[in-house]
């Protein structure tokens, strides 16, 4: 009776991701396209493309490893510290916390990607309060970046748990620093940093794993030009996928992304040793 009831979620992940992922895999040691019958085994040679006669796949791994490692660390710290303004008890706190959140709501969204396009566009937003005419989007120099602007506005689901956190630490640790002599900033480095050092890493792999993922807002935004300096690897995979209809060598692809995201999540947890701080954990 248990395999009868729990059926219809083993039908689904049989059918759309266990049967999915093994044929990927088995594609990717092919050279399979969508609108050619006659696809063959070609061992390795998808993943020898990639890196040897592949220039463009470079370029999404350059600009894929530049926006992770610069959008996620922005995000973070303004997460963090917006977390610690809107951790007080003063009237209308939640209707900030509320507003402040919505953008990670709906900033993956079609709609929000199109209304950014609009804004950093040459008749936008931002070239009206600035008074210029600089094209945010067509500059090689510049158009990641207005994606990574986009990155650090949805900073609302790391600012919740940043809050939940930071409501965890006891008020009998500031209150006992203050006594004896400890300013504001003295109070952050030697008392809600280090506490904060488990949520800090929570939040860490999680914009990690999603960083690597960045798709929406390259594809509407930008389209990965100019000069392909946003062409992110999930968008130039759907490229090859969807575009040009090489499913081999997008399976390849694919599999490669997940070596890169498992060994970047494998480097920040083997480092958390070194700098998360558990309370239950014991001194030396």
């Amino acid at each position: 009776m248990g395999y009868l009831f729990i059926a219809p979620w083993l039908v689904a992940f049989f059918a759309f991701t266990l049967i999915p992922i093994i044929a990927s895999f088995v594609l990717a040691f092919t050279n399979y396209d969508v609108l050619n019958p006659n696809w063959s085994w070609v061992g390795l040679q998808n993943f020898e493309r990639m890196f040897t006669r592949d220039p463009r796949y470079i370029k999404s791994l350059q600009a894929t490893f530049f926006y992770a490692f610069t959008a996620i660390p922005l995000r973070l710290a303004f997460a963090l510290a917006v977390a610690m303004l809107l951790n007080t008890h003063r009237r209308g706190v939640s209707t900030y916390r509320a507003a402040y959140y919505a953008p990670s709501i709906v900033g993956g969204s079609v709609a929000v990607a199109v209304m950014w396009r609009e804004i950093f566009g040459a008749d936008g937003l931002i070239n009206a309060i600035l008074g210029t005419d600089i094209t945010w989007l067509g500059n090689p120099n510049t158009a990641i970046w207005t994606l990574i602007v986009l990155a650090v506005w949805q900073f609302g689901s790391p600012m919740l748990i940043f809050l939940a956190g930071l409501k965890q630490i006891p008020r009998e640790f500031y209150e006992a620093a203050s006594i004896d002599g400890a300013n504001g900033w003295q109070q952050f480095w030697g008392i809600t940093l280090p506490l904060l050092t488990p949520i800090i890493f929570f939040n860490l792999v999680m914009q990690l794993i999603s960083g690597f993922m960045v798709f929406t807002q390259a594809f509407i935004i930008t389209g990965g030009a100019p000069l392909d300096t946003t062409l992110f690897y999930a968008l130039y995979l759907y490229q090859r996928a969807f575009v040009s209809l090489q499913m081999g060598y997008a399976s390849a692809m694919a599999w490669v992304l997940l070596a890169i995201v498992g060994i970047m999540t494998a480097l920040v947890f083997r480092s958390s040793s070194y700098w998360v701080f558990y309370g239950s954990q014991e001194e030396n």
